[in-house]
């Protein structure tokens, strides 16, 4: 599959993908990287309040929680068994202290998540995001 670049030079990505997820990671809109992204927790804002950009399009769906529970499972699968080979606490002491672990990374995982997905969604123009400006003349 050929790049659109290198058959129109015309043609500037001026969504570059790697940036947009790194803003997303952070939680700031994809476009400018100072507004919040979110208005709520998980509510993503219509619009960036820093720069305007309508952010409303996204189809953030079930893939934050995905990735979250991937990410969280594999940290804490890695943390028990290292724990339980070194240390072999009290089966009720781990069971409670990786369970609070478990819920405090997902909570802090997920608005990151989506706000990746977002961002992936933005710089690639899916959902609407793809709309170009209306320009004058």
């Amino acid at each position: 599959m050929t790049d659109l670049t290198e058959t129109n030079p015309q043609i500037v990505d001026d969504r570059p993908t790697k940036p947009a997820i790194w803003r997303g990671l952070r939680c700031k809109c994809p476009n400018c990287g100072e507004g919040d992204m979110f208005a709520r927790y998980l509510k993503v804002a219509d619009t960036c309040p820093s720069c305007g950009e309508d952010l409303f399009h996204h189809r953030a769906d079930d893939g934050p929680a995905y990735l979250t529970i991937l990410i969280v499972a594999h940290i804490i699968g890695f943390a028990i068994h290292f724990v339980w080979s070194a240390y072999r606490p009290e089966p009720l002491v781990m069971a409670t202290a990786f369970t609070v672990g478990s819920v405090a990374l997902s909570l802090f995982l997920l608005p990151r998540m989506k706000g990746m997905i977002v961002a992936i969604q933005w710089s690639r123009r899916m959902h609407g995001f793809g709309k170009p400006a209306a320009r004058d003349g």
